[in-house]
């Protein structure tokens, strides 16, 4: 067998692989005798029927038995011979296949970037030093009192702070909205829409028109869109709104007493803010060590340059692209915002993507040095939290997760867990005062730093 590996770009090889005629006969010969063991043919015993005759009939598949089998033993010690290492999925081609005449195939693969491992022990980062304050349990209360409230009808103008349900059309250059921006159909018109009267709150500049006005009046709402408003047709330009006010409402707060704090289990309001405050400090505590890792991963990332496998890329970048969507779907951004944003959306996903599959290679890189690894137990205590989260039993999320390949993901975060504790144990970190510091923002190692 003969093997040659070219190189088409820095992350994709082309292999080729030639079987002599000899070999390749010689397999022929291996299977067709396995075939024959347990042919059964009319007027044969099991296993005894001439070979001829066994050709004759399994022909087709001996000829694609062998075939796969030389294509994989070929292949695999290709990979080994050359220590090539794999990432997606590798694109087999054909030249020629007969009997008894030489066997030549070429697969086309992308490989792992190649690139020098710099140093992540002794790295630098900074921790804030925070604590949970009076004002932040106040302000979380806060939070928690907002979510219980009720609103009320009221028969006053609208107030600044006011929640008001509207019936609306718009206009933009004299015509219905979507004629000018067709994906724009809930800013074309709404009924029962509600509103918080607030600075940006709907449409910038909208609400604040509102003010005044009482049950029943119509008002026209002029809007000058910003020019990098999310619906790129409208942006820039002018817009009427008719709209009707249909109901007043004045949001009515929770009191905060021991019958609201049992609510969310605790017996007292002076227990439930010692719960509100542990759970703001395990949560800032989360954080400061999610920014110390952050910034150790970015310190090897700005040490690292390679290309990147393309295929990987891109597949992440679709998967970074629906979460994006899904996310803001969940939040209640509409279609058309979406869909106006999709250029930058997908300028972002593919810089987060590139980031995330970048700190991927770094870290299992080290974890190779260092002889990191995820043992069962491990894996299956991750397993059960995840069932314990979604309620189900630990056989069913087992089974779910290998399904899904689920199981190679989990393997992946407890590795990248324990490289980010070994780089946080080795670096050299100093505390500094709220005032001194400024939080990393990138997104992209969060995969790997929310542990």
């Amino acid at each position: 067998m003969n093997v040659s590996v070219e190189s088409l770009a820095p992350c994709k090889k082309l292999i080729r692989v030639d079987f002599p005629a000899e070999e390749v006969g010689k397999t022929f010969d291996r299977i067709t005798r396995e075939f024959q063991k347990h042919a059964n043919l009319p007027g044969f015993r099991p296993g005894k029927a001439p070979k001829h005759l066994v050709v004759r009939s399994y022909g087709d598949r001996i000829e694609q038995e062998v075939k796969s089998t030389l294509i994989g033993n070929g292949y695999r010690q290709a990979v080994k011979d050359n220590d090539l290492h794999i990432v997606g999925h590798p694109d087999f081609e054909e030249i020629q296949f007969a009997k008894d005449t030489p066997f030549q195939f070429a697969v086309t693969i992308e490989t792992a970037p190649d690139f020098e491992l710099p140093e992540y022990k002794g790295l630098k980062a900074k921790r804030e030093m925070r604590t949970v304050t009076e004002s932040d349990v106040d302000e979380a209360l806060k939070v928690l009192l907002d979510k219980r409230s009720s609103f009320k009808d009221v028969d006053r103008a609208v107030a600044d702070g006011d929640f008001v349900v509207i019936d609306y059309k718009g206009i933009c250059e004299g015509k219905p909205i979507t004629k000018v921006a067709p994906s724009a159909e809930r800013l074309e018109s709404s009924k029962e829409f509600w509103v918080n009267i607030g600075e940006n709150q709907f449409i910038p500049g909208f609400t604040e028109q509102l003010v005044g006005a009482k049950k029943g009046e119509d008002r026209s709402v002029n809007i000058d869109f910003a020019a990098d408003f999310a619906v790129k047709e409208l942006a820039g330009k002018a817009g009427v709104f008719e709209v009707t006010i249909k109901e007043v409402k004045e949001q009515v707060l929770s009191e905060l007493n021991d019958e609201f704090a049992q609510q969310y289990g605790a017996e007292t309001v002076e227990a439930l803010r010692e719960g509100v405050e542990r759970d703001l400090e395990a949560e800032l505590k989360s954080k400061v060590n999610r920014d110390v890792r952050k910034q150790l991963m970015q310190a090897l990332m700005s040490q690292v340059t390679c290309e990147l496998p393309e295929s990987v890329v891109h597949q992440e970048t679709k998967n970074v692209v629906y979460n994006i969507v899904r996310e803001n779907r969940d939040r209640g951004v509409s279609r058309e915002v979406i869909d106006n944003q999709k250029d930058k959306i997908y300028s972002m996903a593919t810089d987060s993507a590139k980031d995330h599959i970048k700190s991927a290679f770094i870290i299992g890189k080290i974890a190779a040095v260092e002889n990191i690894s995820a043992t069962n137990e491990e894996i299956n205590h991750r397993i059960t939290e995840l069932a314990q989260t979604y309620n189900i039993k630990p056989e069913k999320m087992a089974k779910q997760l290998k399904e899904r390949n689920g199981i190679s993901e989990i393997q992946e975060q407890i590795i990248s867990s324990k490289v980010l504790d070994l780089l946080e144990l080795h670096a050299e970190i100093e505390d500094v005062l709220p005032s001194d510091w400024a939080s990393p923002d990138d997104a992209a190692y969060d995969t790997f730093c929310r542990r």
